[in-house]
């Protein structure tokens, strides 16, 4: 059984002329025939599909130049699919054995959950949890953004629907409280206080 070639003259004229619409028409009636070609030439589903698509974008590139045999593209698309995937598998071959080449890194290890730990055990890091959690849901919210995300003040009115007086003045009071909840903060206050 042969293959139907004929597409339609004027399609592939249009496409020739830019026309993108006639191109993606010519895509969708010879994608699966190029990508079954790609297929069978490839190792993978994916590597296949890449195939295809450098072919249409060859055909894209280079359609003016595109051979027609009985006013069809198809053929000249195929034999471009073989080409297109003996390069890939080429480039493959050579990554393969650039990366075989290069020595396995010596496993590191992960000293992230170690430092996390310590971090969340430490108590200036309990206390100003428990301060945060003890301010109210405004002043949370301000130090939220202010503190923590590093909005301007105007940013965060604007986030808030307030006046910038009004976040100026529950950071300020929110600061001042969970200073009081760090213990290292509130003894050097103490002690500045004092002298």
């Amino acid at each position: 059984m042969g293959i139907p070639l004929d597409e339609g003259a004027s399609l592939w004229q249009r496409a020739i002329g830019g026309d993108t619409e006639a191109f993606g028409a010519l895509f969708e009636t010879h994608r699966d025939r190029v990508f079954g070609q790609a297929l069978r030439l490839m190792r993978s589903r994916h590597d296949a599909e890449d195939v295809t698509a450098l072919v249409f974008l060859e055909a894209w590139r280079r359609r003016e130049s595109v051979h027609e045999v009985d006013g069809s593209i198809l053929p000249w698309l195929l034999v471009t699919t073989n080409y297109v995937a003996k390069n890939a598998a080429r480039a493959m071959r050579r990554h393969h054995l650039a990366m075989a080449s290069i020595p396995a890194p010596s496993p590191t290890p992960d000293f992230a959950p170690d430092v996390d730990d310590r971090l969340d055990r430490s108590e200036r890091e309990v206390a100003a949890r428990a301060g945060f959690a003890r301010l109210s849901a405004s002043d949370q919210a301000v130090v939220t953004l202010c503190v923590i995300e590093g909005l301007t003040t105007a940013q965060a009115a604007a986030a808030l629907g307030v006046p910038s007086g009004t976040v100026k003045s529950r950071l300020s009071r929110a600061k001042r409280r969970l200073a009081e909840f760090l213990p290292e903060t509130a003894a050097s206050e103490n002690a500045l206080g004092g002298a």
